[in-house]
């Protein structure tokens, strides 16, 4: 028998009795959490203060940057012809630019003629479509001659696409190659060669450069072949072999930036590419039209590409370190009628105009603009109310955590922080020097009001008066000095005494805590002070629950023996009775 269920021998639902005793001892512990619970939601109410603060701290340390009040703006009269900035501090004023030279980027133009001819001879019985020296691969499909069309596949010859023309009009039109010119040429018996259709799907014509004319013979306008990007560089149909030095360990530089390359494994295209993506500040690119390699430095003006083979021939077999420099411009401008000036790049800085901070950039030649500095009053005037709506802010959620509430039956409820010292602190310092006159201060601005901004007597808000706002206009119009020595002076600045403050109660600097996250610190240390005391306790409520089930469970088992005792006797005197 289970002795530990509560009444098998006695019938008395013990466990019952004992669970009602445990939850009678585990009161403190309900008490306890009710002050857990308090000291967690005064915790929480500092936080929204302490939120609050340290955004009011961002905007009183935006209003200490001597910067603000150094802050420029920037008009063109001219936008298409220009764009400007102003870094702070910049002398104000009107200036008259004009450009009579944008600058443009120097090119180094390889040789023309890069790619070999498609074939030695006339004879292209030989060149595969899919592997001639195309400048740009010719795909399958179909291209028109004279009314008819022709079907063309890659693994065809050229010769085979000169016969499929030859069939196909009947023998009117006779197409050949002469590897003198590397030129295609189609010349008709009779009449005129008349080129393409639009439902052509194939790019031979395009490929092979053959154009309409009105005549009787149709032939590329420049040579065909071409170098091949997509090749290993062994099979990119340059008319000077490429070579690594044998070793795969080909090298060259452009402008002292190291390019290596391999022939058996990388082609035209990726070696293009590594130019690009390196630090040589170029652009590399090849010209099918021209049938040439170019170098176009990334940065503009009159500057030249310096170019060195090291291992291997690659710039000579592109013909890079043979071609010509294409110079580069220099932006050539004028300031307020001055002599001529100039810039390697379309931006203008001080280093060429010789105007501290003003950065100009160019977008036109030949273009006369003006660009005006002036303070930059608007972004000073939002840092100031803004400062203004967080203070605000502040004071509210003061408010809002010490204010006690009266219901409809009369019932006043105290705020969470209505008996606490430290926020009415906070709400009374920030008041006071808010609203403080200060005498200290050297420009005719002593306080907020003196610029506009007043209390309205009934709360410790900041608002402009009812002339505040254009008070304050004609203040940082007028007189922005003044107004930066109200909040940055260094000994008496409205700003600055409010920084120390507010470092000084939620500040976390060089190890050193405010004074509002010690208090937020003390109550997150009595609440986890709790959590230990409620864990102690519920210890002994155990220990003594655990004491009654084994005293019932004793009871039990001595009144199991009674039980059986009793059923015993109870056996034996029915037996005599039966017996008699």
């Amino acid at each position: 028998m289970d002795l530990g269920v509560a009444g098998l021998a006695s019938n008395f639902d013990w466990k019952s009795l004992v669970e009602q005793l445990v939850e009678v001892e585990r009161q403190p512990q309900q008490r306890l959490l009710v002050e857990q619970n308090r000291l967690e939601q005064r915790n929480n109410a500092y936080g929204s203060i302490k939120t609050q603060l340290n955004v009011l701290l961002n905007r009183v340390q935006a209003l200490t940057d001597g910067s603000l009040f150094n802050g420029r703006t920037t008009t063109v009269s001219n936008t298409s012809a220009a764009t400007a900035t102003a870094a702070a501090a910049t002398p104000l004023g009107s200036y008259t630019f004009n450009v009579t030279q944008l600058a443009t980027a120097a090119a180094q133009r390889g040789s023309a003629n890069a790619g070999a001819a498609l074939s030695a001879t006339d004879d292209v019985s030989g060149v595969n479509l899919s592997t001639a020296g195309f400048s740009t691969a010719v795909s399958a499909g179909t291209f028109t001659v004279n009314g008819k069309q022709i079907t063309i596949a890659t693994t065809d010859t050229l010769q085979d696409v000169f016969d499929q023309i030859g069939t196909a009009t009947g023998g009117d039109v006779v197409a050949s190659y002469s590897s003198a010119t590397d030129q295609i040429s189609f010349t008709a018996t009779s009449g005129e060669v008349i080129l393409g259709s639009a439902t052509d799907s194939s790019n031979f014509l395009q490929v092979a450069r053959l154009q309409n004319n009105g005549t009787a013979t149709a032939t590329s306008s420049s040579a065909v072949g071409g170098v091949v990007t997509t090749g290993t560089l062994a099979n990119s149909n340059l008319a000077t072999a490429i070579t690594d030095g044998g070793s795969g360990a080909g090298e060259f530089k452009i402008n002292g930036v190291a390019i290596e390359f391999d022939s058996a494994t990388d082609n035209l295209g990726n070696i293009l590419q590594r130019i690009n993506d390196s630090a040589a500040g170029v652009s590399a690119s090849y010209d099918s039209v021209n049938d040439r390699f170019i170098l176009t430095n990334k940065t503009t003006g009159d500057l030249g590409v310096a170019l060195e083979d090291v291992t291997g021939n690659f710039l000579a077999a592109t013909g890079l370190s043979s071609g010509t420099v294409t110079r580069g411009n220099n932006l050539l401008y004028t300031v307020n009628g001055g002599g001529q000036l100039s810039s390697q790049s379309n931006t203008i800085t001080e280093g060429s105009s010789g105007l501290t901070g003003l950065s100009v950039t160019a977008l036109e030649e030949g273009a006369t603009f003006d660009v005006v500095v002036a303070t930059d009053t608007a972004t000073i005037k939002t840092a100031i109310t803004d400062f203004i709506a967080d203070y605000n802010k502040a004071q509210s959620v003061i408010d809002t955590q010490t204010a006690s509430s009266t219901d409809s039956k009369g019932k006043v409820t105290a705020g969470l922080l209505a008996n606490e010292r430290e926020p009415f602190e906070i709400s009374s310092a920030l008041r006071r020097l808010a609203y403080n006159t200060n005498s200290g201060l050297t420009g005719v601005f002593k306080n907020l009001a003196d610029i506009g901004i007043t209390t309205n007597g009934n709360d410790n808000s900041l608002a402009f008066s009812a002339e505040g706002e254009a008070k304050l206009d004609t203040a940082l119009a007028n007189n922005l000095s003044a107004v930066s020595d109200l909040f940055t002076n260094a000994s008496d600045g409205l700003a600055v005494d409010l920084e120390t403050f507010l470092e000084a109660t939620v500040g976390e600097e060089a190890g050193e805590e405010g004074t509002l996250i010690d208090r937020q610190d003390l109550l997150t240390k009595q609440a986890g002070g709790i959590d230990t005391e409620i864990e102690n306790l519920e210890r002994i409520v155990q220990q003594n629950r655990q004491r009654m089930i084994d005293s019932f469970i004793a009871m039990e088992t001595v009144q199991q023996r009674v039980n059986q005792q009793l059923q015993f006797l109870q056996q034996q005197l029915g037996q005599s009775s039966a017996s008699k």
